[in-house]
């Protein structure tokens, strides 16, 4: 199994930019103004009015790389674009073509095939499904359309439009300009703080005590072996032909209503797993770290401080959260049907190798086959029950090797997969709640827990089997009613 080069890592986060959509918005409203202007580069004066201009929209900027507008917040976006049209009586067919056009060719074309062609093997005319999934893309990324455009096109008209004015070209007085500029950004403002404040309302219930519903004692078990099937939604896993799964779930305990965080974001998820806490706390946010490192204790943490090791084998943008000594990064640029193989096949080198007390193994084919080809076709239904089979093919291995003499097994996702593009971030249908199956021999057969529980309550149940503290900041209750204490 090939690893993540620096090369990838550095590329991953260079990538990341255009992906998440926080940083995606100004870079592409600015650089559609630019582009626009192109003729205009070598003017000292443009770049000086460019500058200005910048400053001029900064409470429009800030309001929108601030605030995402997720699911059907989404809508009122297009109150503030039709409010701009009418109240400064301005429209260029010109710029919101190029706009989309640009949009459409970065999404569909860049992202949608050549990427994920060269990535993952996907074929050259991706473009003819994958246009359709960004239409319908409800996530917080680049790719979300009816987040992204009324954004961007909104912020361009107005850049423009203050560019015009700044260069002399508009019959418009000063006091004219200014007053409409502060009536329409203070009812940008406020009207996106109103609307985050009283109708934002899906986001998980937080736990807000510290992890204190048991008191660990002597390790329960010697190892915990925990697989992730990256992006893997439950009612999908549930549609799947996967024995294997379905056999560990009758033999040992199923959540049912296990509740990923927000946002629900890849990174920001792994970090939550394993530090028992929120994004605020941990620090991570997004896919995009601009500050290395989570900022609270990890489970990695505690093992290490009781001379016990845990191993995170995952794809390079993990290494931003958890580091290179917690973290093998694997490379993601492979045919996505040979991933998973060849991850399972580096899995058993570090068993082997380093027979870690904790082994967490990322799956990616099922959450990338969900990006580039939607999670609602056969191709996504056929990963997950390609997944089932190595899992079942890991699993007999760690068997033979004798790696399964009193080990926990974790099978579960990190997030689900909305409609679209395979997107995740905002919670939507299909995201929120994920599968988890904990199995071995001091866990309760055949029961099923319908009770809503967390991801969170991953890193401190992880504590309580392998008998070590709690990290710092862990929140999440341990999951002691799968427990066998006897």
């Amino acid at each position: 199994m090939k690893k993540a080069s620096d090369f990838e890592v550095w590329a991953a986060r260079a990538w990341n930019l255009l992906n998440e959509g926080k940083s995606f918005y100004p870079i592409f409203s600015v650089g559609i103004f630019l582009l626009y202007h192109y003729q205009q580069w070598s003017s000292f004066s443009f770049w000086q009015s460019t500058l200005l201009v910048i400053l001029i929209n900064l409470p429009l900027l800030i309001t929108y790389i601030r605030y995402d507008f997720p699911l059907k917040l989404r809508w009122f976006l297009w109150v503030p674009l039709i409010g701009f049209i009418i109240a400064f009586n301005y429209w260029n067919l010109k710029l919101v073509g190029l706009d989309l056009g640009v949009y459409l060719f970065f999404t569909v074309i860049f992202w949608g095939t050549i990427y994920y062609h060269l990535r993952i093997g996907t074929t050259l005319t991706n473009f003819t499904r994958f246009w359709k999934l960004v239409l319908k893309n409800s996530d917080s990324t680049s790719g979300n359309f009816q987040e992204q455009v009324p954004k961007t096109l909104v912020t361009i008209l107005s850049l423009n439009y203050s560019y015009l004015y700044l260069t002399g070209q508009l019959p418009i007085g000063r006091s004219t300009f200014v007053i409409k500029y502060i009536i329409f950004f203070l009812i940008t403002v406020v009207g996106a703080i109103i609307i985050h404040h009283k109708l934002f309302n899906w986001k998980p219930e937080q736990y807000q005590e510290l992890t204190n519903n048991a008191q660990v004692t002597e390790p329960l078990t010697n190892r915990v072996i925990m697989i992730i099937i990256d992006g893997c939604r439950k009612d999908r896993l549930a549609q799947a032909d996967t024995p294997f799964i379905d056999q560990l779930r009758e033999e040992g305990t199923e959540y049912t209503q296990m509740e990923t965080i927000y946002p629900a974001r890849t990174v920001t998820c792994f970090s939550s797993l394993f530090t028992g806490t929120y994004p605020d706390e941990h620090g991570i946010k997004s896919n995009l770290v601009l500050d290395l490192g989570i900022k609270t204790e990890s489970i990695f943490d505690k093992l290490r401080q009781q001379d016990k090791k845990g191993k995170l084998l995952g794809i390079a943008h993990l290494i931003d959260a958890f580091g290179e000594e917690d973290v093998e990064a694997i490379t993601a640029v492979m045919d996505n049907d040979q991933a998973d193989g060849h991850i399972i096949k580096r899995a058993k080198d570090i068993m082997k190798q380093e027979a870690p007390e904790l082994l967490i193994t990322q799956l990616i084919s099922t959450d990338q086959t969900g990006h580039s080809r939607g999670a609602l076709y056969s191709e996504y239904k056929e990963k997950i029950e390609e997944a089932d089979r190595h899992i079942s093919g890991f699993v007999n291995w760690l068997t033979e090797e004798g790696f399964m003499e009193n080990t926990t097994l974790i099978i579960a996702a990190d997030h689900g997969q909305s409609d679209g593009i395979g997107g995740h971030g905002h919670l939507d249908e299909g995201e929120r709640y994920v599968p988890f199956i904990i199995n071995g021999p001091q866990i309760k057969a055949g029961l099923r827990i319908e009770d809503k529980r967390s991801i969170v309550s991953v890193a401190p149940t992880i504590s309580y089997l392998l008998g070590v503290d709690y990290p710092d900041y862990s929140r999440g209750p341990v999951l002691t009613e799968a427990i066998d204490k006897s």
